[in-house]
């Protein structure tokens, strides 16, 4: 059976919780359709006690790690709050009200082209104010969950960004199909 290690595919099912003086909240679960899917070692973003918690674990394997909220998605940060020009939510010359209104999560872009959500805090006659920190900054987490599949990944699943399909032609990416230098050469 394969076993964790850096450049394998895994697919895991998890509950996460928040976890406070109260005890625990479940705040999301993935569906047995719709798994988390990582490429062990090379996914940006992984939460390092949860990667830490799985390595080694094999299809079957089970963990339970709780994690800081440093460690997790960071502490809760004031300047992640911003005050925006009410212009940048027109639509066809309109405010969309609809979308931007208080507590509701917006999809944006980042000046470097990243996507980001932001919750709408307050919505005046001139400007939007939104939060950028993610919904569990500043709280501690559990993951608890359970590995599905591992395996070899795909030449496509190790550089998703490639866009070739690792399909690179004998010259590898210089032979012109766009693949920007990702694939190896063959």
């Amino acid at each position: 059976m394969e076993k964790i290690q850096t450049g394998k595919y895994v697919e895991l099912g998890y509950d996460l919780y928040e976890v406070n003086a109260d005890g625990e909240v479940l705040v999301h679960q993935t569906d047995v359709d719709d798994p988390e899917r990582i490429v062990y070692g090379v996914t940006q973003g992984m939460i390092v006690p949860l990667e830490k918690a799985i390595e080694g674990l094999e299809p079957g394997g089970e963990f339970d790690v709780k994690v800081s909220a440093s460690e997790g998605f960071g502490d809760y940060d004031l300047e992640q709050i911003a005050e925006l020009d009410k212009s940048l939510f027109m639509v066809d010359g309109e405010f969309d009200d609809e979308i931007v209104k208080t507590g509701n999560y917006v999809p944006m872009m980042t000046a470097d082209g990243f996507r980001i959500n932001g919750k709408v805090l307050e919505v005046t006659d001139k400007s939007v104010r939104m939060d950028f920190n993610h919904p569990l900054a500043g709280k501690d987490i559990r993951f608890k969950g359970k590995i599905l599949t591992v395996r070899d990944a795909t030449p496509e699943e190790l550089n998703p960004s490639c866009g070739c399909g690792g399909n690179c032609g004998k010259d590898g990416c210089g032979d012109g199909n766009g693949c920007g230098g990702c694939c190896e050469s063959k």
